[in-house]
Order: structure tokens, then sequence, then C-alpha cells
């Protein structure tokens, strides 16, 4: 199994796979591009987002695409052919993941792209102002995408097994209810609109992409609205007996209270999980107390980060 990580919010190059970026010449700052002639290093793009190529089983899976065609011009520096992407998966419906598909059904003009179907152009962020009055910022997938593509889009309900050993997976009642994660969703301001009105987030529009391993299952979800935690019980509960190797993505912890990150770190440590990479909305202050808190079982996502498994 081979991770490579496309775009996140830290920028990388094309010969920093598996390590810190600190070697690359430009890699360390966060929305660097360009192309450095000294030893043909090439500097890979940053922005708000994540998007990963997983090779696992002779299959090649996408998940998510970024805020924007950025994660194609990565992928294309570190020498991937999207044309030969087998499958892609959106982990949720939110710009930042998005807003690169049409760069990647431009690029490949086969492989159907899973998405929950509750997944549609209705996700917003509520702000308030003053605390007095509320606006609505849209934050969703780029509008018209899913009519435009919609024969490369599948829609999925329910678990499904996209290749041998590799499944989409919803959120699971049995761990926590819509109500808890509304509760979630109204912590962090999110809301989706339906028949016109607006509506607390309960992000049964997310789904994680889970592979069999011979080391345990591995689980990736890219923002992990519904608690990382709470995702490592839903795939526990999907896969009765099965260990969990593995988690990947963000765990929307940047405007988390420290003394919140701690505790969501220590139930992490008591599920066992082996292995934590994170990134994205993770944010580097709760990074750095996952990783006190879980040592080197924590690893930091970047741009041109590659994971072998």
């Amino acid at each position: 199994m081979k991770i490579q990580i496309l775009i996140d919010n830290i920028a990388g190059c094309s010969n920093c796979a598996g390590g810190s970026n600190q070697n690359c010449v430009g890699g360390s700052n966060r929305n660097d591009t360009g192309i450095n002639g000294a030893g043909g290093v090439q500097n890979l793009c940053a922005e708000w987002g994540l998007a990963a190529l997983i090779e696992f089983s002779g299959k090649n899976i996408l998940l998510d695409t970024g805020s924007s065609a950025k994660f194609a011009k990565n992928a294309a520096a570190m020498g991937i052919d999207l044309s030969k992407v087998d499958a892609g998966v959106l982990s949720h419906a939110h710009y930042d993941h998005a807003n690169g598909m049409r760069a990647f059904f431009k690029a490949n003009d086969h492989a159907p792209f899973y998405l929950r179907r509750a997944a549609l152009e209705n996700c917003y962020h509520t702000h308030k102002i003053f605390g007095l009055f509320t606006y609505q910022e849209y934050i969703g997938i780029r509008r018209g995408t899913l009519k435009r593509f919609a024969d490369r889009i599948r829609f999925a309900e329910g678990d499904v097994e996209i290749f041998p050993s590799i499944s989409i997976i919803g959120h699971k009642d049995c761990v926590l209810d819509a109500t808890g994660r509304a509760a979630i969703g109204f912590r962090a301001h999110f809301a989706v609109k339906e028949n016109g009105k607006y509506r607390t987030d309960s992000f049964d529009h997310e789904q994680s992409l889970v592979f069999d391993t011979p080391k345990g299952l591995f689980v990736m979800n890219s923002c992990s609205h519904g608690g990382a935690d709470n995702i490592v019980k839903e795939i526990e509960a999907t896969f009765p007996g099965k260990p969990i190797y593995a988690i990947l993505g963000g765990f929307h912890l940047f405007r988390t209270p420290d003394a919140d990150v701690r505790k969501f770190a220590e139930r992490l440590r008591e599920l066992d999980v082996q292995k934590i990479y994170t990134g994205h909305c993770t944010g580097t202050k709760a990074y750095e107390i996952l990783h006190e808190v879980l040592g080197d079982r924590a690893e930091q996502l970047h741009t041109g980060k590659v994971i072998e498994v």
C-alpha cells in the first residue's frame, strides 16, 4: 500500500517523500509553488484542502481533490498520471475537498467518483455579526458540478465495497446518532440548506474510505467532522474483530481548546490505533499536542508526503 499526499495546507516538494519537508528548497512555505533549478527539485503547491492518491492491491484510488486544480499540478510534478486512477472518493461535500473534481474529470475520462447520497450542493458556514445578525457563507461543492458530471458520479448508501478490500462507510447511529453529530455541527457553525431552510449539519454527506490491509484496517476521513474517535468506533462496528491499524485525515481541531485536544488524543490512544497521520484542518498546535500524547504514532501530513504500509 502506497499513499501519496497530492495537496495539504503545508507545502512540500517532489523529492521529500515520506518525511519532513524541511530539507526542501522553499518547501517549508505554506503556499509555495514553482520549480527550483538546483538538483531538479520540484516545489509543490499548498492550499487549504486535502487530496491523496492510494495504490492498493492493483487499484489506484483518489481521495478528494483539494480546493482547486492545484492537486493535479502537484500530481504531474510527482510523476503521477491521473488518467490511471480507477475510482475517486469524496470524503464530504465541502469545497476544500471537492473543488478540484472538474480538473480530475478533465484528466481522467472513465473513473467513477463516489459520494454519499446526502452529498449535495448545499453546505454553508454560519456567521454571526456582533451576535445579532446571521449570514450563511456557501462552502459546498462548486455549484453545477453534480449535474454537469452526473454520468461520472456514483451516490453511495450504507456500506459499499467499491473493490475487494476497499470500502466506503458512512456514519453509523450506533456510535453517535444524528442528534449528536448535529451538536458537533452546531459548535462548528456548519449548516445545510434543504427546501429553502437552513438546518444544522449532521454530516450525513461524510464517509470514510477503508482499506483492509495485512496490518489491519487503514481508515481515511479527510476532515473527520463526526469525530475521529467516533469514526474509529464506527469502523470497529462495521468490521467486528478486525484491528484498526491507522487513521489518516484532518481532525478539525484547529479551533479546539488545548485541553479538549488533549482529551481527544487520550481517547485515540485508548482505542489503540497504531498510526495517526494527520494534517489539513487539525492545525499546528493541535498536532503538537497529539504528538506529545501519542508520540511517534502521530505523523504530520504535508504535500508530497509518501506513506508505505
